[in-house]
C-alpha cells in the first residue's frame, strides 16, 4: 500500500508539472504576440497557438481551449495592469514555478502522511477471536 501513496503522488506531480509547463509556454507565447503589437488579435491567436510536441497525444481538445481563453483573459488584465509585457514576461515564469514548487511540496506532504498512516494502519496488530 505505501508503494501505491507513492505511485499516486508521481502521477500527481507528473500530471501538475505537465499543466505548469504548457501554462508557462502558452504564456510566453501570447506574452510575445503583445509584445508585437497584436493585442486586438489576441483572440484569434489564442486559437491558433501551436500544440507542443510533447502534448499532442490524447488531450481533449475542448480542455485546451478552455485553458486557452483563460490564458488570453489574465494576458489581456495584465496587459492593462502592466502596460509594458517586457515586465511582464520577466516575471511570469518564476511565478508559475515557484507556484509548481508550492504544489509539488504540498504533494509530498501528502504522500508522507498517506506513508506514515499506512506504516501505522498495517503495523498494528489486530485482534481478532482466539479460539
Amino acid at each position: 500500500m505505501k508503494a501505491l501513496v507513492w505511485l499516486v503522488f508521481l502521477l500527481l506531480t507528473a500530471f501538475w508539472t505537465g499543466l505548469v509547463a504548457l501554462t508557462e509556454q502558452l504564456s510566453q507565447w501570447l506574452l510575445a504576440s503583445i509584445a508585437t503589437g497584436q493585442v486586438g488579435e489576441l483572440a484569434t491567436l489564442a486559437g491558433q497557438w501551436p500544440v507542443p510536441a510533447w502534448l499532442g497525444f490524447g488531450v481533449d481538445t475542448a480542455w485546451l481551449q478552455s485553458l486557452q481563453e483563460a490564458a488570453v483573459g489574465l494576458v489581456q488584465w495584465l496587459s492593462h495592469v502592466m502596460p509594458s509585457s517586457q515586465g511582464l514576461m520577466s516575471w511570469i515564469s518564476p511565478l508559475l514555478w515557484l507556484g509548481w514548487g508550492l504544489g509539488t511540496l504540498l504533494l509530498l506532504v501528502a504522500a508522507v502522511m498517506g506513508h506514515m498512516l499506512m506504516g501505522q494502519r498495517w503495523s498494528t496488530p489486530r485482534k481478532g477471536l482466539k479460539l
